[in-house]
């Protein structure tokens, strides 16, 4: 098996990666930071679990269109700009802590701020891996992703909560609007390969063929799933561990930042273990572990004393990693290219969006319950979600199917000129003899054939059969445009599509016969 770290071996993935630790080492001391503020100014739970939701609600709201921009601008520009944006942001919030006029609404504020900047490059940020890395690597290099923050978990909040104890919160802000300039510089030198502008589609396009891309992809929807059933129990330990440690643990900053750091190391530590644990467990029962020893790791932190919590924190930390990293290379590796970012914006948005709802949620608990039983109570939520890897597995084939596009050719129309691009919508209709021992599995085959043809453009589909001749099939579908159309056939229909659409024409008598259709002129 290659090495968890061979990605690193690679230039511009090693100097990237450097940059998204960097990062994200200042993510995590700003958010040390900002809930340390409010712990010290407030004894609301609901309001300091409010940063995280402030930190991950414009990934809820922004992610779509994130993914969109994603897929049909030049990423590389996207990612520069919202690091340019965030940096700005972040260095605000400095300078109104430095003066002291920082209070809780306007800390909010300007953390939602700078969450738009992470949340419009992250889709980009995602989508880029496969273009630095050889798809074997894909994994790993996903792991590492996870590396990068969980080693800023470990480190960024040990560090912030010294500074924060010594110096106070404006300066471990004023380090995370440098790291946002760190990424900005890296990113800048980075030369990514040119897209064609010829061939963007416009926004509401794109929007539109992500939608139906993600609304007819059952194992895109299985992987969402698992992540929103993991991510919105897990918030509550984010959530509510700083008011743990200001309560029945007697920590101050410094010890926050160390039980953060105990969950850090753990997931440096999963990313060692990792490649074992995918040798001798399925992606499924990993997920299904994982969810009950961070379950336990969520509990501790309600009922138990520090030191036996930090000790489950270790534990947690492999489990949030082994989550994620299997989760984040399962959308990587089944996603096709022409969609992937649209399709890891909606990613991101159930992760943050779990864990910005979840927050909430569980603030709002802690402030009626308290925070211990709130965590018992996610604590039984993690475990069940754990338990419903058993009916609500990733489905077979995830991470494994042939996303290579081989272009068909342009259909020979035996007109005097193509149709317009903007043309339509268009209508295909293909033709099938079926023998009447074969229509079961025809059948069958054609509801395959159903989901590629949205999954890749056609917004209505159906198959009709003759009622006079028990052999004649007819598929029906429609693509919004001309435009679409060769987009489907050309650069989206993938090698997996097409061995379910081949499936399906070996079992007729003779090669379907295909016509198009225009609305008539009027």
């Amino acid at each position: 098996m290659d090495s968890p770290w061979a990605p690193l071996r690679r230039r511009m993935f090693l100097i990237l990666w450097v940059a998204q630790l960097g990062s994200n080492i200042g993510t995590w001391m700003q958010t040390v930071g900002a809930q340390w503020f409010l712990v010290e100014n407030s004894d609301n739970p609901a309001l300091v679990s409010l940063v995280q939701t402030a930190n991950l609600a414009p990934s809820l709201l922004l992610g779509l269109v994130a993914g969109v921009l994603a897929d049909a601008f030049n990423r590389r520009r996207l990612i520069l700009g919202a690091n340019i944006f965030a940096a700005g942001a972040a260095a605000t919030l400095t300078v109104v802590a430095a003066l002291g006029l920082l209070n809780p609404d306007s800390l909010l504020l300007y953390t939602f701020l700078i969450g738009c900047g992470m949340a419009l490059s992250a889709p980009a940020w995602q989508a880029i891996t496969p273009a630095l890395v050889p798809r074997k690597e894909v994994q790993a290099a996903a792991a590492l992703g996870s590396v990068a923050v969980n080693t800023a978990r470990a480190v960024g909040p040990a560090i912030a909560g010294l500074l924060v104890a010594l110096i106070g919160p404006a300066f471990v802000f004023g380090l995370n609007a440098l790291s946002f300039i760190g990424t900005a510089t890296a990113i800048y030198f980075w030369r990514a390969p040119a897209q064609d502008s010829a061939e963007r589609e416009h926004m509401r396009e794109a929007l539109a063929a992500g939608m139906r891309y993600i609304r007819a992809a059952p194992r895109i929807r299985r992987i969402l799933l698992r992540n929103g059933l993991f991510m919105f129990p897990a918030s509550s330990l984010f959530a509510l561990l700083p008011i743990a440690v200001n309560g029945h643990l007697g920590l101050g900053s410094t010890g926050y930042g160390l039980l953060l750091g105990a969950l850090g190391a753990g997931a440096i530590l999963g990313v060692l273990l990792l490649p074992s644990a995918r040798r001798l467990f399925s992606a499924n029962a990993l997920l299904g572990i994982s969810s009950v020893v961070f379950a336990a790791g969520a509990f501790a932190a309600g009922y138990w004393p520090a030191w036996a919590v930090a000790l489950l924190l270790v534990p947690g930390g492999i489990a949030w990693i082994f989550t994620f990293s299997t989760l984040n290379a399962a959308m990587q590796l089944t996603l096709p290219e022409w969609v992937r970012a649209r399709g890891l914006s909606v990613y991101l948005m159930i992760s943050a969006g779990s864990q910005a709802i979840g927050a909430m949620f569980w603030g709002s608990g802690a402030t009626g319950a308290g925070y211990a039983p709130t965590l018992a109570f996610a604590a039984v939520v993690l475990t069940l979600s754990g338990a419903s890897v058993l009916v609500l597995p990733l489905l077979p084939g995830t991470g494994r199917l042939d996303r290579s596009v081989a272009s068909a050719p342009n259909p020979h129309l035996d007109v005097p000129e193509e149709p317009k691009p903007d043309a339509g919508p268009v209508t295909v209709l293909i033709s099938y003899d079926v023998p009447a021992d074969r229509s079961d599995a025809f059948l069958l085959a054609m509801h395959e054939v159903r989901l590629t043809r949205i999954r890749t453009g056609a917004t209505d589909w159906e198959l009709v059969h003759s009622i006079t001749e028990e052999e004649q099939f007819r598929e029906i579908y429609d693509v919004p445009t001309w435009r679409e159309y060769l987009r489907q056939e050309q650069t989206r229909t993938t090698g997996e599509d097409r061995r379910l659409i081949r499936e399906a024409w070996d079992l007729t008598d003779a090669e379907p016969r295909v016509r198009w259709f225009l609305p008539a002129p009027t």
